[in-house]
């Protein structure tokens, strides 16, 4: 788990209050959604919102692709990278 990656699990487990949960219990290619973690669409709404204010990066809430960056924690940092990258340049 690299750094992104953390600090990502770390974000999902305060914004969406799961505190029995420490970052190294989401393996990063662990699914988000369904036998995973369990979140539902409320729950992706809640992390969307605040990965577009920790990161500064827009995604898009119509976005067909959008579930798929929401897989997992190692998507997840994948998808702010990229977005980190595009607005760089």
């Amino acid at each position: 788990m690299n750094d992104l990656q953390r600090d990502i699990a770390q974000l999902i487990i305060d914004t969406l209050n799961l505190e029995d949960l420490q970052p190294t219990d989401i393996p990063p290619e662990q699914p988000l959604f369904g036998e995973g973690l369990g979140l539902d669409s409320v729950d992706a709404l809640e992390l969307a919102l605040a990965l577009q204010k920790r990161y500064e990066i827009q995604i898009a809430s119509d976005s067909r692709d959008a579930r798929q960056h929401f897989a997992t924690v190692a998507t997840l940092a994948a998808f702010v990278e990229s977005q980190r990258a595009a607005c760089a340049n």
